[in-house]
């Protein structure tokens, strides 16, 4: 689990920050499914780090700066990454349609939670990982290289590398053993 710090999400530059990627976010989705070369801009305008990625609309997230994919980066219908801390996205990771990545929450204490603040922790996902439909990832978790989330997880805690994990919260259901060609 990454650690987490306290930021505050009124400040005039994450305002400006947020309303950016939503303007960019909204032309993104607006491209139709054809036009495939208009969206890399769009990626290198919005992303920290992007070289081949393809995201199905519709596409949201908060800042788009705090997010690093790697090559052949996909993502399916209906994506959100919450990037108020830095979300690493290893080579050739699928996400499923709707899968959701908050990389931020909310103090437990409602006095807390009243004056704005909010945390957030760096999440990690390894190369060749395939998280399912419906997934949702939370804050400070990392997950290692060439795991699969089930549809419809909650990961809550970190899931090493090499495993087939699901449910809600997210456990290990086997070890994946991989062929050689």
């Amino acid at each position: 689990m990454h650690p987490f710090t306290e930021i505050n999400p009124f400040a005039p530059e994450l305002v400006a920050a947020r309303k950016r990627a939503k303007q960019l976010c909204q032309q993104l989705n607006a491209l139709r499914a054809d036009q495939t070369k208009a969206r890399k801009p769009f990626y290198q305008q919005l992303f920290a780090q992007v070289t081949r990625a393809y995201i199905e609309p519709n596409f949201f997230c908060d800042y788009g700066s705090n997010i690093y994919l790697g090559e052949e980066f996909y993502a399916n219908h209906n994506c959100v990454i919450l990037d108020a801390a830095e979300v690493h996205i290893g080579d050739r990771v699928m996400l499923g349609p709707n899968v959701q990545i908050y990389s931020t929450s909310h103090p437990l204490d409602p006095a807390e939670r009243a004056s704005g603040k909010e945390c957030c922790a760096a999440i990690a996902i390894g190369d060749d990982c395939w998280i399912g439909g419906g997934a949702i990832i939370l804050a400070g978790v990392s997950i290692g290289a060439g795991t699969v989330i089930g549809a419809g997880s909650v990961v809550t805690k970190d899931i090493p590398a090499g495993v087939v994990a699901a449910g809600n919260p997210c456990r290990i259901i086997k070890t994946i053993h991989q062929t050689t060609s």
